[in-house]
């Protein structure tokens, strides 16, 4: 099998594990939008954001120097493996005492319910003891398994969410006992209570994998992971701050009065962008590993470049039909029409989702040169960005502040990985046939949702003409790696 074809395989079914939570969070949308007032989705999806943080402090880069030093060393597998799970099982056990202890605290500091900061906490803990588990069966190439424990627990989530916000109510109506079950005025905790019975069941099925990695702790090599998964951490921060902090400011930087409605519109109509966050994520799981593994090749830059053009290509594609076909998504995933008000956020969400899974790819450099401090820089430069354009924004155009400050933001992260990698480890991409196939893709969505918004034969068509165009200007490469 081709290293083209196993990247691909292994990337779709990554994808399929992490689409599908992904997929859960739009899928549950509707049911959100028509169970909880927009307010009350605006608390949900700032709590949720707090936990994005929380989930790049709680790992600590920890991932990506596993990543690098189960592969640097054969000998050294065991005790990197055994040291990393000792590092994140007693960080995870002091962090969970001691902020259970100052949840009052952190209630009152940030302004939610004390049981909503508990059930954060709780999850926040219950999915970093699990972070080692998957991340060995991804450097151990077990896709399948991955995958189907991911899944399980997007079923259970589905399942809770299904049973507590439809199916609670109505047993409520017929038995007292149900009835003490059901508080409809605090309908957000059952979402978070979803959440966490998933993560627990996730925690008891990954347990025999920690008895089969074993702990053990090695004072020199977890010094030497935490040189390099340092900056990883500074990196991801920021990286979280692009991610999830304009829901955060718009909390607090809008009227009280109207925040969390804000919030809520802005975070419905944000998960329409979302279609392309599932791609870029799918595609950055499979591609990980695979730049470690392949670094060494004699190929590897030309491999790298390829890959990187062949993304490009297939995130325009789904740039222009989440774009042409927007009035149809949004019947179906937000059917409440006074969140449509936020849709005119989704084209620069995509975009800006696109420019950051071109710098996920463009991040080759970095990683396998041990130079991740760059990362680092990159990432912090982006969240300065995202910090400043939204506080001088939001102010005076509310929700679109933080869809401008998140595509700027994305697309320096992608320009700058670009320009320090010709400097460091100079890859041959095809820059013009990428920017090319960028500028057609923006262009056609700007017509189609701008210019003839609503016109679905019109995008169609322009859809039509950039897919030919595509398929006939790389007809040769694509039979090529199909053939192979």
């Amino acid at each position: 099998m081709s290293v083209f074809k196993k990247l691909f395989k292994q990337t779709f079914i990554y994808g399929l594990a992490t689409v599908l939570p992904r997929v859960l969070s739009v899928i549950l949308v509707p049911l959100y939008v028509k169970v909880l007032l927009p307010e009350e989705y605006g608390v949900y999806s700032t709590v949720m954001a707090f936990l994005i943080l929380g989930n790049v402090l709680l790992s600590y880069g920890m991932e990506t120097a596993f990543f690098r030093f189960v592969t640097k060393d054969a000998s050294q597998q065991k005790i990197v493996q055994a040291t990393t799970l000792t590092s994140l099982t007693v960080s995870t056990l002091i962090f969970l005492g001691i902020t259970l202890l100052f949840r009052n605290f952190i209630a009152e500091v940030s302004d939610f319910k004390p049981e909503y900061v508990t059930y954060g906490l709780l999850i926040l803990a219950l999915d970093a003891l699990v972070v080692l588990p998957f991340v060995w069966f991804r450097a151990n190439e077990k896709p399948m398994k991955y995958a189907t424990i991911k899944i399980f627990n997007v079923v259970i989530n589905l399942v809770f969410n299904l049973f507590f916000l439809l199916l609670l109510p109505k047993l409520a109506e017929s038995s007292s006992y149900w009835s003490s079950l059901w508080f409809p005025e605090n309908k957000v905790a059952y979402v978070f209570i979803a959440n966490l019975i998933a993560s627990a069941v996730t925690l008891l099925v990954l347990l025999p994998l920690y008895a089969k990695i074993g702990f053990g702790f090695s004072k020199t090599i977890w010094k030497q992971m935490m040189k390099y998964a340092v900056p990883v951490l500074i990196a991801g921060i920021a990286f979280s701050i692009n991610e999830a902090f304009d829901k955060i400011l718009l909390k607090y930087l809008l009227p009280e009065n109207v925040a969390d409605t804000q919030v809520g519109l802005y975070s419905a109509c944000y998960k329409l962008g979302m279609f392309m966050t599932l791609f870029v994520m799918a595609f950055r799981l499979g591609i990980e590993p695979f730049f470690f593994n392949h670094s060494s090749q004699a190929n590897a830059k030309n491999t790298y470049a390829t890959i990187t053009k062949y993304f490009t290509l297939f995130g325009c594609l789904i740039l222009l039909i989440v774009v042409v076909y927007i009035d149809i998504f949004k019947r179906i995933l937000i059917p409440n029409s006074q969140y449509w008000e936020a849709i005119k956020i989704v084209p620069l969400i995509l975009l800006a989702n696109l420019f950051l899974g071109i710098y996920h790819n463009l991040s080759v450099w970095y990683k396998v040169t041990d130079r991740t401090k760059y990362g680092a820089y990159i990432s912090v430069f982006a969240a300065i960005i995202t910090i400043v354009l939204n506080y001088v924004l939001i102010p005076y155009i509310g929700y679109m502040g933080s869809a401008i400050a998140t595509l700027v933001a994305y697309g320096s992260m992608m320009v700058l990985s670009y320009l320090y990698g010709r400097k460091y480890y100079n890859v041959p991409y095809e820059v013009k046939k990428i920017c090319g196939y960028l500028l057609l893709a923006i262009g056609f969505s700007a017509i189609s949702f701008y210019a003839f918004s609503g016109n679905i034969w019109l995008g169609t068509a322009l859809l039509l003409v950039f897919t030919a165009i595509m398929f006939f200007s790389e007809k040769k490469e694509f039979l090529k790696i199909i053939r192979k």
